[in-house]
């Protein structure tokens, strides 16, 4: 075992809305029983995982802060900023842990990166830039799904990727002060997944944004579900006043650094015993995977709610990242720089 020191759980209730569906995930995952209800579960609990979709994140955490329960929600907190400040009040007031599933904190290299900025080897931060490109709706006649729908998913790249992005830019750089956003839709209509109909596409396609941190560092964010060739490029760029870094989702075992003295960038293979959680794993240069990252999160997150401790990002982390991603598009619609309030 890996994570000899996780807590132990017990998987009680899954929820879905499929009762065949729930029935075949609860045999292979090992859940005790199935509700097509939340409110069923919520009482019963003492860790609640709310992956659903958007605009069904609030009501069930919300309520299962109420009843005690520790909640993970999936990203972005919620389909608004209003919204998510809800959920960070209530979880405030739950006074339990709390975990927005922002995974890619989790990646070896990134907290690697993390432990170069907080040691002052970049610096004082000047740049930040942020990118999350793939090309699943490249194509116009791709069927449409909730993703398209503002109602259910309250944005698109933006929430969607651009959640992510700004999420690292604040834990690596820190809180963004200010922002210039543009959105762009570039096909307003797509077929229904059975063919029969079309449906309207009512968020965004792509967006970008300037932003001026709180430290005085700057930068620039983009997310694009247009762009042809790449699949799955978070990447990320950090300069400082005496080195830089350079980080790409695709190649998520390696961090590209330069500091005070090198000639050029070197590539740093992020898999050694003392680097993060890398005696938890393989020998060093045995890589690990996307899904490594929600073992961490997962590791990290269960080990607070045992402990007591505290988790982050937790719901005010959250919240926090969705008045950006709100100010960005209230930005875009007022043709202005705006404050993020």
């Amino acid at each position: 075992m890996f994570f000899p020191d996780a807590p132990t759980i017990e998987r009680g209730v899954l929820i879905g809305r499929d009762e065949s569906a729930l029935s075949e995930a609860a045999d292979r995952l090992g859940f005790e029983r199935t509700t097509t209800d939340w409110r069923d579960a919520i009482d019963e609990v003492d860790v609640f995982y709310n992956l659903g979709p958007n605009h069904l994140h609030a009501e069930p955490s919300i309520a299962a802060l109420e009843a005690g329960a520790a909640v993970l929600c999936e990203k972005p907190l919620a389909a608004d900023d209003a919204t998510a400040e809800r959920m960070a009040r209530a979880a405030a007031d739950a006074a339990v842990p709390t975990a927005t599933a922002f995974n890619y904190r989790y990646v070896p290299a990134i907290r690697y990166a993390k432990r170069l900025i907080d040691a002052g080897e970049l610096g004082e931060i000047r740049h930040f830039r942020g990118r999350y490109l793939q090309d699943w709706l490249v194509d116009p006649d791709a069927p449409w799904s909730w993703r398209l729908d503002a109602d259910l998913a309250g944005s698109g790249a933006l929430g969607d990727l651009g959640a992510h992005t700004v999420d690292l830019a604040r834990y690596l750089v820190g809180d963004i002060a200010e922002v210039s956003g543009q959105l762009r839709t570039f096909v307003d209509e797509r077929p229904t997944p059975d063919g029969e109909d079309s449906s309207e596409v009512t968020v965004d396609d792509a967006y970008s944004a300037q932003a001026a941190f709180e430290n005085g560092a700057v930068g620039t964010l983009e997310a694009s579900r247009f762009a042809t060739g790449h699949k799955n490029d978070h990447a990320i760029a950090i300069h400082g006043s005496k080195g830089s870094l350079r980080f790409g989702l695709e190649r998520l075992n390696e961090l590209e650094v330069n500091l005070e003295g090198d000639r050029g960038y070197q590539r740093v293979l992020v898999t050694d015993e003392d680097d993060p959680y890398g005696e938890r794993w393989w020998p060093p240069g045995h890589v690990l995977g996307w899904e490594h990252t929600f073992v961490h999160e997962n590791y990290e997150f269960l080990t607070a709610v045992a402990d007591g401790g505290e988790y982050r990002p937790n719901f005010a982390d959250g919240a926090t990242v969705q008045r950006v991603l709100a100010a960005i598009e209230e930005s875009d619609e007022r043709g202005e720089r705006l404050r993020v309030e």
